[in-house]
């Protein structure tokens, strides 16, 4: 799908940066993920990360722009044409910038809460989240470069059990009888809610890329909603 949306695009010299724009932005959203949560995790001072991250977000908005405007002008240029898959580029972008945001979620987390994590059946999961979504961003990555659907279907299996795991981590910590500080508490569940997020708009835009336009902002039947 994405290969016959590259084809549309690049007919017109403007738009012939557009899927390298989404690629950028993914790139982005991995680095500011990638380093909020070495923010997170104390590898790094967070007023080191903090301007840069906050560029890099500036930098993905700006280019989820010159995507819409890329797009409109081929829609401008061409009625009618490819309007089904210019209106996913356009979606997608906005999943792409979504990503910025929540990463910069993570990284106030890790800048405000200070205090540190104490309770391994909380933090071990969290953790393996952390890892996990940072592996997805290059597979996507990729999987949107070249329009692999196999790939792309691996990461919406992968984000599905991510986002699993977030509501299952939400739902103990809501039952909780057992001694946790309170401010600890409301760390792991901002990060499980935020983890949850990213890997949401991972796996629309990975839904971009196997073709099925019609379940964008739409879970699968048996999935949870978004």
């Amino acid at each position: 799908m994405f290969r016959q949306l590259y084809s549309a695009l690049t007919s017109e010299k403007t738009l012939d940066q557009a899927f390298e724009d989404l690629t950028l932005m993914l790139e982005h959203g991995a680095w500011m993920f990638a380093r909020a949560n070495e923010v997170l995790n104390s590898t790094v001072p967070a007023e080191d990360v903090r301007q840069p991250l906050y560029d890099r977000d500036q930098a993905i908005n700006e280019l989820e722009r010159s995507i819409r405007r890329k797009v409109l002008r081929h829609l401008t240029v061409n009625p009618g044409h490819d309007v089904a898959i210019c209106l996913a580029l356009m979606s997608v972008g906005k999943d792409a910038e979504r990503i910025g945001d929540y990463c910069k979620n993570v990284f106030e987390v890790g800048a405000f809460y200070t205090e540190g994590f104490h309770v391994p059946r909380y933090q071990e999961p969290l953790d393996g989240m952390a890892e996990q979504l940072g592996g997805l961003f290059g597979k996507l990555i990729e999987a949107t470069r070249d329009s692999d659907e196999e790939q792309a279907q691996r990461v919406l299996t992968a984000t599905r059990d991510v986002r699993r795991d977030c509501d299952a981590l939400i739902e103990a910590l809501l039952r909780e009888e057992g001694q946790i500080a309170f401010h600890e508490a409301v760390a792991y569940s901002l990060l499980a809610r935020h983890y949850k997020r990213v890997a949401s708009h991972l796996a629309n835009i990975a839904t971009a890329v196997t073709g099925r336009l019609e379940d964008l902002d739409f879970p699968l039947e048996g999935d949870e909603a978004l």
